[in-house]
């Protein structure tokens, strides 16, 4: 699939603040990844993880989630894998940092709501510091957790965020397949 277009600086600076994007969810998933908040360049496009460099998308592909690497725009594909998307809060910021404690608070009961629904075999969070905010905790250790969400496993993950410099490509990598396998999914690499 060819890439839209780059949004430009206006664009950008109009995302802010918007809930231009939506959840991918639905019954049946096996593994539900729980995002921060829409970057500006995922709020101008209307879809998660766009920003070039951000590594969910080629994680994913290369831990065996998906067949191919899908681009941001063909993400309702993920639930044809059993893979849904949502986030603790759906404002568009430039940085996590913008949000408040009251917001991410909310956004962490709404999702425990949302896996109580859902029912996913892995609930798996995609930011330790975020997941920390939404639940009142300190030191949580990457990978999985001794807590449920709901009748789902838990994981937490580094956030997938070029700018995380802390995790490299292979420690995705090495993550996602982990969850994969906890969800009882096979690989679709071939």
């Amino acid at each position: 699939m060819m890439s839209p277009a780059r949004p430009t600086k206006a664009q950008l600076a109009a995302a802010r603040d918007s809930e231009t994007v939506p959840d991918i969810i639905g019954p049946g998933l096996a593994i539900l990844f729980i995002g921060i908040n829409p970057g500006l360049y995922s709020g101008a496009t209307g879809h998660h993880f766009a920003r070039p460099g951000n590594r969910f998308w080629p994680a994913l592909f290369r831990a065996g989630l998906t067949p191919r690497q899908l681009h941001p725009s063909e993400e309702m594909e993920l639930l044809e894998y059993g893979i849904g998307l949502t986030k603790f809060v759906h404002r568009a910021t430039a940085t996590a940092a913008e949000l408040t404690d009251e917001e991410v608070r909310k956004g962490g009961a709404r999702v425990k709501r949302m896996a109580a629904r859902y029912r996913p075999k892995v609930a798996c969070f995609l930011g330790v510091g975020a997941y920390n905010q939404a639940y009142g905790l300190k030191g949580t250790a990457v990978g999985l957790q001794t807590d449920r969400l709901g009748p789902a496993e838990l994981w937490v993950l580094p956030n997938p965020s070029g700018l995380n410099a802390n995790y490299q490509m292979p420690d995705f990598v090495r993550l996602f397949t982990r969850v994969r396998e906890a969800a009882g999914l096979p690989s679709l690499r071939g």
